[in-house]
């Protein structure tokens, strides 16, 4: 009876062990770290597929801090959802996912608004040509990092 109790609770668990990866999981978030990074409740960092936004630590890069403040006003102390494409954790051991508050995706919410590039991480290139495509319409519009 107790290896059977040990591997129902083991189950019951795995979804927080596994870093939240089911898609159907929600789970708050806790800080932004910068336009492409959050924590999650349990301590877990996560990493938005597909987009790369300017750096705000050690120094702000041009246009960091708005892209920081862009995924604050999107996520901070929200539930959101998260979607594991291939990959789990990238070789900084973040999770690696795609992120949606309230329906919304929020990867692609950054590019539209012009504050993140478009970064393809094979293998995780579930959205990759959406992502490429919302860039295109930022810099054309001139949004964000590419504001004339």
């Amino acid at each position: 009876m107790g290896v059977r109790f040990l591997a129902l609770a083991l189950l019951a668990l795995f979804p927080l062990l596994s870093g939240c990866s089911a898609s159907s999981d929600l789970v708050r978030v806790e800080r932004v770290i910068d336009g492409d990074t959050i924590i999650v409740e349990g301590g877990w960092r996560v990493r938005y597929i597909g987009i790369d936004a300017p750096e705000v630590y050690p120094e702000a890069e041009y246009y960091g801090r708005e892209a920081w403040q862009a995924n604050r006003e999107l996520v901070e102390g929200r539930l959101v959802r998260l979607e594991k494409d291939v990959s789990e954790t990238d070789r900084y051991g973040r999770l690696l996912r795609y992120v949606y508050v309230d329906g919304v995706l929020v990867n692609a919410e950054l590019l539209r608004g012009g504050y993140a590039h478009a970064r393809s991480y094979p293998p995780d290139l579930k959205y990759q040509r959406s992502f490429e495509e919302l860039e295109r319409q930022a810099r054309g519009a001139g949004w964000g990092l590419w504001a004339r």
